[in-house]
This record gives structure tokens, sequence and C-alpha cells, in this order.
């Protein structure tokens, strides 16, 4: 199967043949990674999430408080004598800081020459924005009032291109390094990794700031690091130990969901034949993941006046929270269900693609460079992602934003879809292939999951309604003299992007010759 995944109008030759330099496995790379930040910035949204709120603020004033924002969404809560923060950890927001920040100037810039043609022109009242949602009007509204709708409107948007695209870019691209070293064909690699990118729920969530799928990515990154075949700088085992360890720790500083994540690396960590003794590679281990959780720890001494504690200890009383300590205790049955099959976020009926994973064990892979250590773990992350997001009371909320608790193990149960998809008929590949892309690319443009036939209604929506952007949806929902207006077709954006991957991907702009590597 994967010698049919060759590209039948290759633009470049076949594996082991003479191909343009910039078409070698890592001129690819390289392409493929433009062409998903392109595509991934393309379709950003300006959802204002909790983590945004953080990020302008460590922007503004370095600091996590927010204070200013107080009342603008339900997670924020005040600590008395301390102000005002999110009920999540920081990491997402520490990221979100960066891209804000080098933008600032700019922003800034733009939001005083709004508000002060707003005061010339005496206007007190905000524009309707005709949306069907009340929280969504009601939050346009406030906004206004505070003059905060165009900053944190354009603060969302570089924070999605410059800091979530990329990111998810990256890991998109350590996708196509992993299946590059164990399938040892590039092209299946390509488009494999494409699939991945493209029609899986990657694709949904990077439309904005998400520490689910940013700790999914970082624990993948972790893995590749402790993996024996990957090619990491020329690294050390111990270096590499030492980046699981960092990666394990990001993924709790990302969100506690990502303990899970810390966990599984770790015993891979010290369970994967290797020089070292397993004392020592734990120890290497931990002392990684030391540096990201002592930053979590600071992070809540500075901010609730004790490092052990999280935020959801201070928060106040709030949907769920009732549950187990503070809204986490043993797995929920029915939770159990809905975060697998349930009609708005399931991660099934948001990706069918991914139900191959569980052909894995009767398939038989030609994978030799993947262990039983590594198929372990790559069957357990996603297990153990389950079982802890269906202890969590909020996993319930997810119905009105898609799936995103299971996104944290999304990496690691595509990678076990992957043998079972290389199995089936050729036709039969492409035909799920291309019905994965049409859900996955209609989600990221109407994102409304909570109505209808939930995660089936934007592929409804866009057999019905054609192309979108949710940016320019969002824009077009504002009636002010300024604003667009209706009828903001996406089309001439869309043919744009199309000419310039034509660019990227032609054989025309490459170089000379070289051997493939």
């Amino acid at each position: 199967m994967i010698s049919r995944l060759k590209i039948r109008f290759q633009p470049w030759p076949a594996d082991g043949q003479p191909r343009p330099r910039s078409f070698t496995p890592r001129g690819i790379a390289t392409r493929l990674f433009l062409t998903c930040w392109i595509l991934f910035a393309m379709h950003t949204t300006t959802n204002i999430v909790r983590e945004i709120y953080p990020a302008v603020a460590l922007g503004d004033h370095l600091s996590f408080r927010v204070d200013e924002y107080a009342g603008l969404h339900p997670d924020l809560f005040e600590l008395p004598g301390r102000g005002w923060y999110i009920n999540s950890n920081p990491g997402a927001s520490m990221i979100g800081a960066i891209p804000y920040a080098i933008f600032r100037p700019v922003i800034d810039f733009v939001v005083a020459k709004v508000n002060r043609g707003r005061r010339e022109r005496g206007e007190v009242d905000p524009p309707a924005y005709n949306s069907p949602w009340p929280n969504a009007r009601a939050f346009f509204q406030e906004s206004w009032k505070r003059g905060f709708d165009v900053k944190l409107g354009l603060a969302a948007v570089v924070i999605q291109v410059f800091g979530m695209a990329p990111i998810s870019a990256w890991g998109v691209t350590a996708m196509f390094w992993f299946l590059r070293r164990a399938t040892g064909s590039v092209q299946a690699a390509l488009w494999l990794s494409a699939l991945y990118a493209f029609g899986t729920p990657v694709f949904f969530r990077t439309g904005f700031l998400n520490q689910n799928l940013l700790a999914g990515h970082i624990a993948f990154l972790g893995f590749y690091a402790l993996w024996r075949p990957a090619p990491c700088f020329g690294w050390s085992p111990r270096m590499r130990t030492v980046a699981g360890g960092i990666a394990g720790g990001l993924c709790v500083l990302m969100d506690y969901t990502g303990v899970v994540l810390l966990a599984g690396l770790f015993i891979y960590a010290v369970c994967r034949p290797a020089e070292e003794s397993r004392l020592h590679r734990g120890l290497w281990y931990i002392g990684g993941a030391l540096l990201p959780l002592g930053l979590l720890f600071l992070y809540q001494w500075q901010s609730f006046g004790n490092p052990l504690y999280p935020a959801q200890y201070w928060m106040g009383s709030k949907a769920g929270s009732d549950i187990g300590y503070r809204g986490f205790g043993w797995p929920l049955p029915d939770q159990l269900v809905a975060n697998l099959v349930d009609y708005r976020y399931g991660l099934f009926v948001s990706c069918p693609l991914l139900l191959l994973a569980f052909g894995a064990p009767w398939v038989r892979s030609r994978w030799k460079s993947l262990g039983t250590s590594e198929k372990l773990l790559l069957a357990l992350v996603p297990v153990a992602v389950w079982l802890f997001s269906s202890s969590v009371a909020y996993s319930r909320l997810q119905f009105n934003t898609g799936v995103r608790y299971m996104t944290a193990g999304l990496p690691f149960l595509y990678i076990l879809a992957v043998p079972m998809l290389l199995r089936l008929p050729l036709r039969a590949a492409w035909c799920l292939g291309v019905i994965s892309v049409a859900q996955t690319w209609s989600m990221a443009m109407y994102r409304d999951v909570e109505v209808g036939w939930g995660a089936l209604d934007p592929l409804v929506k866009t057999l019905t309604g054609g192309f979108a952007l949710p940016a320019l949806a969002a824009v077009s929902r504002i009636s002010s003299p300024e604003s667009l207006v209706g009828g903001v077709s996406p089309l001439p954006l869309y043919l744009l992007v199309a000419a310039l991957l034509f660019g990227i991907w032609s054989t025309r702009f490459s170089g000379g010759k070289s051997e493939a590597a």
C-alpha cells in the first residue's frame, strides 16, 4: 500500500532517484510546514478564549492579572486581595504573549485610531452584532463599551497566526519525519502527514489558542525526541531524555490534562531499551520536567500565594465544581461515552478516520523501528487522556466548542490508525481521506457544532452555503458604517493562497539536481 501512495503526478522522482535539491526530504518538510502554516492561519477565528486575556496582560504589563477584563468571560475569577485570574494553567497564554508583544505597537496604533474615530463621531452605543448566540452579543457590546473589541480581536488573530498556527505546522512536520522513518517512504509520509493536518481535528482546533492541542503537539515532540531512530540534532541519549522531560513538564504547564502525558513519557523514557540504567534515565527525565513544572509552581505561588494549589482550587463555584475535587473525580460513565461519540464533540464523530486505530492490534505492521515500548505508549496515552478527560466535569461544556479534551492524545491515536489505513484498498483509502478532509475543513470554516447535526452541521452548511472563513464571517456580523457588512466573499483570498501554494510546490522555483537523502 505504501508504494501505491506514491504521487502519480509526482513533481519529483521516486525514492532513491535524483530530484531537485529543494525536494529532498528536508525540502519537502519545509514546504509542508509553510503550507500548513498558511492554511491554518487562513482559517483563524476571532474567538476570545480565556487564555487570550493573560496573554494580552503579559504583553501589556508583564502580569498575569486580568483585572481590566473582569466580567468579560465566565472563567475569569477574583481572588480577594490578589486580583483577577483565569481558572487554567498559564502555558498557552505564555506562548500567545510572545507574538502579541511583538505586534503590540501596531495593535495599539490601530486601537487608538479606531477609538478616537468613535469619539469624534460621537458614538456612544455599540453597533448590533448579528450573532444567533446571546452570550456572543452581550460580550461584543460590553467589550465595545470598554474599548476592547478591536484590541481583543486583533490580539486573537495575531496569536493564532504567529503562535498557534506555526506550532501546529511544526507538529505536522514532526509527524512527517516520524512517518518518513517508520514507513521508509517520503511520498507516503507526505500524504499521511497532510491527512493528519487537514483530515483530523488538528485543523479545527488550530483556529484559536487551545491548550489541549498544544499539549498533544508537545507530547508528540517529546516522544519523537525520546524515540531512538529519530534524528535529533546529534543529541546524546541523555539530552534526549532531558528533552522528553521538558516536553512532559510543558504539557502540565499547558493544562493539568498534561499529567497523563507527563506520566506516559516518563514510563516510556524509563522502559525503552537504552544504554543508561533506568534509574539514571528517570532522574534525567525528572530533571528536565522540573524546569517547566517549576515555572508552573512559581506562577501559582506568585498569583495565588501557594505553589501547590491550582487555579481551580481558588475559583468560585462553577457548574460541575461540586463533583469530586473541584470538578475532578472518578470517570463519569456518561462522559466516557460522550467524549467518543457525542454528536457535537465526540472524537469519532468529529473524525471517523480515527476508528481505524482499533484495528491496530490485528494488523501486522512492517514498522521495524517501533518496538513494544513504542506501541504500548501509542496505545495507552489516548486511553489515559480519555479516562482523565472523562473524570473532569467541565468536559461536559464542550458542547458549544467542539472536540477539545481528546485532542491531547490525537497524534498518538493517528499513528495507530495509519497501519490500518495503509492496509485498505487504495480507492477506499483515498475515499476515506477525502471524506475526512471535507468534514474537518468544513468544521474549520463553519465552527458551530452546538445546533443542528452537531459536528456534521458544518459539512451541511458548506454544501449549501459554499466556502467561508471564520474571521470574515465575524466581521460581516457587525452592522456599523465603518465595517464590512454581509456578502464578504472569501474566494479572492482562496485564489491568492492557491497561487502561493502552487509557487511553494512547483519545481519551477527549485534549484539544481542532487541525490535524494
